[in-house]
């Protein structure tokens, strides 16, 4: 790290600690040359992840899209903040666990109702409801139907 003061190349580091959110690193610094002491901070550089929409348009991945739509699902359902937390959470992990830089929001879709076929039959009906429209009342027969005969293998 170069000296902001004398532009030495040279600098040792002093201390180290995380900071409070635990995101980045602060380190203090003092140069080999002048020994005039000053701050560094380390962190990871995130790569946005883009969400490719149906009508071929790309957002920023918005983690709270995920998470209201799950709430609206789990309405009036025994399911816990924490368990909606923990969902959003491991999903957008292992959104960015795959190392793509776009995602197509069917493939998000998809492991939003996995997620939900294991927490709630209901709130996964009636996600699936959404995401997939349903036209009428035999596309909800057919769907709760594969349910059924899941759960009976």
């Amino acid at each position: 790290m170069r000296c902001p003061f004398c532009e030495n190349p040279d600098t040792k580091v002093i201390d180290s600690r995380p900071t409070e959110e635990g995101h980045a690193i602060r380190r203090r610094r003092e140069c080999e040359k002048c020994k005039k002491r000053f701050t560094t901070y380390e962190k990871v550089e995130e790569i946005p992840l883009i969400v490719i929409k149906k009508d071929g348009s790309r957002e920023v991945f918005d983690r709270n899209k995920i998470m209201s739509g799950i709430i609206k699902a789990c309405e009036k359902r025994p399911v816990s903040m924490d368990d909606i937390e923990n969902i959003v959470s491991d999903i957008e992990r292992g959104l960015n666990n795959m190392m793509e830089k776009e995602i197509k929001s069917q493939f998000i879709g998809e492991i939003i109702m996995e997620h939900l076929r294991e927490l709630d039959e209901v709130a996964y009906v009636r996600f699936a409801s959404v995401y997939r429209q349903f036209k009428d009342v035999n596309t909800f027969i057919s769907e709760i139907e594969k349910l059924v005969n899941k759960d009976k293998d």
